[in-house]
């Protein structure tokens, strides 16, 4: 895949954040969970129990100076279907960990909305931001890699996944899973560890309740009307 594929077919990226966290993200970007970690200069068993292990429930940070913070939970994901479907000799902590230490992103509004809907989350306020494509990898280009499937799920069908569950852009083969629906070719943006001026490609901050979009935080001058989740 190149580059000019990925921006002209997967023009805008969305990710959740729990209800609030817009402020935070201007200040600090999107940190993955392990910079998080850093940040909040959590270490020892605690760390290990979320970095390395399933998260069952969000947790929140605290830190004298710093806003809150929220680490989010794994629902989707279950130790037993995870082991299951791990190839290349990799273990549930090192998958846990891989996830842990990388920012996502969906490349579709079908792929948020469904993430939005889904049990674990549709009751409560989610922040959900639609980021410009082609600023963010411009900027994180060699930190930047694609997935085909949702690594962090393993419910309904789980898919293997393995060391060659996230390729570069130049190594993604788009054109050769091109019969499939737009937003199942290309599943998941991530970045390694974090993105710390993720605010600068950020086109719009929505606030979204129970399948709908209930108030809009911020939006940007270059933003279109068609620009939310």
């Amino acid at each position: 895949m190149t580059e000019e594929e990925l921006i002209e077919t997967y023009p805008r990226l969305y990710h959740m954040a729990h209800d609030g966290a817009w402020p935070a993200i201007q200040e600090h970007g999107l940190l993955s969970a392990s910079a998080l970690l850093d940040l909040y200069e959590v270490d020892g068993q605690l760390r290990f129990s979320l970095e390395s292990q399933r998260r069952p429930e969000s947790v929140e940070l605290q830190r004298r100076g710093l806003r809150g913070a929220v680490i989010r939970d794994q629902k989707p994901m279950h130790d037993h279907l995870l082991a299951r479907c791990l190839q290349d000799g990799l273990t549930p902590r090192e998958w846990y960990e891989r996830l842990n230490s990388r920012s996502f992103f969906w490349l579709s509004s079908e792929r948020i909305w469904r993430l939005l809907r889904a049990r674990a989350y549709r009751k409560q306020p989610q922040t959900v931001l639609t980021i410009d494509t082609a600023g963010l990898v411009a900027s994180h280009r060699e930190r930047i890699w694609l997935s085909p499937i949702n690594s962090g799920a393993t419910l309904f069908n789980p898919q293997p996944r393995g060391n060659q569950t996230f390729l570069r852009v130049a190594d993604f083969p788009f054109r050769e899973r091109s019969k499939r629906r737009k937003e199942d070719n290309v599943v998941e943006l991530v970045v390694d560890h974090s993105v710390p001026d993720l605010a600068v490609h950020v086109l719009a901050v929505h606030r979204v309740k129970d399948d709908q979009v209930i108030g809009e935080i911020w939006r940007s001058e270059r933003a279109l009307a068609t620009d939310h989740p």
